[in-house]
């Protein structure tokens, strides 16, 4: 398993995560994901998960508006 990923959201690079102490750390790429930047995720999927219903989250909110 490696020690680095780049999680992405629909084709866009969200950022990484870095093998961490206990899972894998979120640094993010886009100020899009900045709210997730630092969190620690079990795997590079959980990660992925999180950007993605994060960004869903963030669309539903504006399109509300």
């Amino acid at each position: 398993m490696s020690d680095s990923y780049i999680i992405e959201v629909h084709d866009e690079a969200a950022g990484i995560v870095v093998r961490d102490r206990g899972g894998f750390r979120f640094f993010s790429s886009d100020s899009d994901f900045a709210a997730l930047d630092g969190s620690l995720f079990r795997d590079p999927r959980a990660a992925e998960l999180a950007a993605r219903h994060h960004l869903e989250g963030d669309h539903r909110r504006s399109s509300r508006s």
